[in-house]
């Protein structure tokens, strides 16, 4: 079976998406403030993305993020779900407006809607997420309580393509982030966050380099199976 993901060639002569001049198209779905999508942006800016954020899309047109976006000239627009009869009707138009903007990958940087099965189908291997947590502990909500209730030494963000499994898809990338005796749940977070978002920047530049599929294998990151979650360093680089 060919790669369906991210990065799959169609023909050795044709470069994938990304690997030569042209930017890589990214789509992003957020629901609130908007760091990981900042964190995006300013890697943009800086140049060590070679990438174009195309569009921003939320389920609350009050969300900081869609600010962010705007302010950085970045098309955003948000839908609220309460004008839709269900879930599927609402991702159907969602996805239509993100399928116009034509995104390489779809990455969803703190949305907080959970994503039909049918809207997900016929884009499997380009949606990812971020969750703050070593994924699979403590999916859902409130991952930083759960964590902290558990008495656990460590805990951290995962970065995995989205299927309908909540926060259940394959595993892309993780860091790691030890548990502090005198921890709170914010005090936690604050320190889960800013490893966030070094973790999503390092693990687009692969989507930005071709270097990622996913298959019926499973995920694969030049050519080889991962048999487990690409680890960050502290220097901000794949171990």
């Amino acid at each position: 079976m060919r790669p369906r993901g991210t990065g799959a060639r169609e023909s050795s002569d044709l470069p994938a998406p990304g690997a030569g001049c042209r930017p890589y198209r990214l789509a992003v779905l957020v629901s609130g403030r908007g760091s990981n999508l900042q964190a995006i942006l300013d890697a943009i800016a800086a140049g060590t993305l070679h990438a174009i954020v195309v569009g921003v899309f939320s389920d609350r047109a009050e969300a900081q993020a869609l600010q962010r976006a705007r302010a950085a000239g970045v098309h955003a627009e948000a839908l609220s779900p309460r004008d839709f009869p269900s879930r599927a009707a609402f991702d159907q138009a969602l996805f239509a407006r993100i399928d116009a903007v034509a995104p390489d990958l779809i990455v969803c940087a703190g949305y907080m809607r959970l994503i039909d099965a049918t809207a997900l189908a016929p884009r499997a291997g380009r949606i990812i997420n971020i969750h703050p947590s070593l994924l699979p502990a403590f999916k859902g909500l409130h991952t930083h309580r759960q964590a902290l209730r558990a008495g656990v030494r460590e805990h951290g963000a995962s970065v995995h393509f989205v299927t309908p499994d909540l926060d259940g898809g394959p595993l892309i990338a993780q860091v790691r982030v030890p548990v502090e005796p005198c921890d709170s749940e914010a005090s936690l977070a604050a320190r889960v966050l800013a490893r966030e978002h070094p973790l999503l920047v390092a693990s687009l530049r692969l989507f930005a380099a071709a270097r990622v599929t996913l298959d019926e294998d499973g995920v694969h990151v030049d050519a080889h199976a991962l048999t487990a979650a690409l680890q960050l360093s502290c220097n901000d680089a794949f171990a």
